[in-house]
């Protein structure tokens, strides 16, 4: 079955429905059988605006597929993947809103993990993420989203918490390979080692 025709699918009215190309799956988690994925994008057919964030509820009714066209489960999604999706364009006013997802077709898997060094220029406790500069350029900054799995690690390789991180610490950071094509453009930290 190809792809496309699931994007114009019949039974789902297309006026009703948003298709993103290249989104990235920034989280996933899961709540008695249904799955939330969490992407972002920047290129929407049907989007009011030409990027964001949306939570799509991946039920038994959404069609999967890996890069080679293969129906697959929503437990094989990963964190980092690279997707071509359709859903709904009803959608609650939380932040990110949620909406019903109708199709998923994976383009890229992520390569495990990177690791970039630089200094601290903002840390922000309430919405756990930092931002490093890797060189003195302002456009070299990146933001590195803190999750509650992420180990932070003091001078000595001591766990410690993001408050401790303060800007003008010098950092490694090892992150997700994908990246936000956002300005600064974000990424998910595995682990941040405080580095003389």
């Amino acid at each position: 079955m190809d792809h496309i025709d699931n994007f114009a699918s019949p039974r789902r009215p297309d006026r009703n429905v948003i298709r993103v190309f290249s989104a990235i799956i920034e989280d996933i988690s899961r709540d008695r059988g249904t799955f939330f994925v969490t992407i972002s994008y920047t290129n929407c057919a049907g989007c009011d605006r030409p990027s964001d964030t949306v939570r799509l509820v991946v039920s038994q009714d959404t069609d999967i597929f890996d890069e080679q066209g293969r129906s697959i489960r929503p437990g094989e999604l990963e964190r980092g993947m690279t997707i071509d999706a359709s859903f709904s364009s009803a959608m609650t006013r939380s932040i990110p809103p949620q909406a019903q997802a109708f199709f998923i077709r994976v383009t890229e898997r992520p390569v495990q993990s990177v690791t970039t060094t630089g200094r601290v220029a903002e840390v922000n406790t309430r919405s756990n993420f930092i931002i490093v500069l890797t060189s003195q350029n302002p456009s070299s900054a990146i933001r590195f989203h803190i999750l509650p799995d992420t180990v932070i690690l003091d001078l000595f390789g001591r766990r410690t918490r993001l408050s401790s991180l303060r800007p003008g610490f010098r950092v490694r950071v090892e992150h997700a390979s994908f990246m936000t094509a956002g300005i600064p453009p974000q990424t998910t930290a595995f682990t941040v080692q405080i580095i003389r």
